[in-house]
């Protein structure tokens, strides 16, 4: 029962990993910038809705959906007004500008909402159904089953929508999809509005668990240590990715040495790098044109 109580932990741990690793994979497919603030927009995300719900007292279903659209507003902006001034310079550049974002999203929450940790009341928060004799939170299906339904509806926009297959086509070349009319630009904008929403949703859904405060954050350290394991080219690769780490943090944690899980995350991505540097579930793909 320990073994699927474990597995159950490190499912829902890791769908948090991977959706916020889909963030990364996202904005690097489309710009090929890497967004190292990606765990500070989920933060802040996170605390949106706490104030929504709890300090201005809204229906939870409505303060979920103000802090998904304030969101979707806010990844707009970093892009406009400070990504892509950097479109051109050097990779390192853009780097050293979002650890900066980081820093400054952190600090604005700790003097905005505090520095103490707060849990985030949902409805089913506090609740746990018995299977099996395998005791399962509903925290920890909430995770499960929003990362399923969230990773539909990303594939049926990808796969069905003139607007998503227009994002995968700017990701292919860009400057083959400018010129097929297809305006680079307002993808751009819009890649960093998904990748807020996405990481988002991953912190109104770890926040009951984890609780919300300023360093929730650094959370995405490991999300982009799981987009590497997976394969940082590969959308299903860091949902993958995110599930391996997620797992292995748990049975590492509990079957092997005191504070490995903690480290998991990182041995499995010095392994990965060393033995298969593309990803463990990286294929070769072809640029159409």
């Amino acid at each position: 029962m320990e073994v699927f109580q474990l597995i159950v932990s490190g499912a829902s741990q890791g769908c948090v990993y991977g959706l916020i690793a889909l963030g990364f994979v996202l904005i690097y497919k489309a710009t090929e910038m890497v967004n190292f603030a990606q765990g500070e927009v989920m933060m802040l995300g996170a605390f949106l809705t706490l104030t929504f719900s709890h300090l201005w007292g809204w229906p939870f279903g409505w303060a979920v959906l103000a802090a998904i659209i304030a969101m979707a507003v806010i990844g707009t902006l970093l892009e406009r007004i400070f990504l892509r001034p950097m479109i051109g310079e050097p990779h390192f550049a853009v780097l050293m500008l979002t650890i900066g974002l980081g820093f400054v999203l952190r600090a604005f929450a700790g003097a905005v909402w505090g520095n103490s940790p707060r849990p985030l009341p949902t409805p089913w928060s506090g609740e746990v159904v018995e299977i099996g004799g395998v005791v399962i939170g509903y925290e920890n299906i909430a995770i499960i089953v929003g990362t399923s339904v969230l990773c539909l509806l990303l594939f049926m926009f990808f796969r069905f929508t003139r607007l998503g297959i227009a994002m995968q086509a700017a990701s292919q070349n860009q400057l083959a999809a400018f010129y097929v009319g297809i305006p680079v630009k307002r993808i751009f904008s819009l890649v960093w509005a998904i990748a807020a929403v996405i990481a988002t949703i991953a912190g109104i859904l770890t926040a009951p668990i984890t609780l919300i405060d300023p360093l929730m954050g650094f959370i995405g350290i490991k999300a982009f240590a799981a987009a590497i394991v997976g394969g940082f080219g590969s959308l299903p690769g860091a949902l993958l990715g995110g599930l391996l780490v997620g797992l292995m943090e748990q049975f590492g944690g509990r079957y092997l040495m005191p504070g490995f899980g903690d480290l998991s995350a990182y041995v499995l991505l010095l392994i990965v790098l060393v033995l298969r540097p593309e990803g463990l579930f990286a294929t070769m793909q072809r640029k159409k044109v």
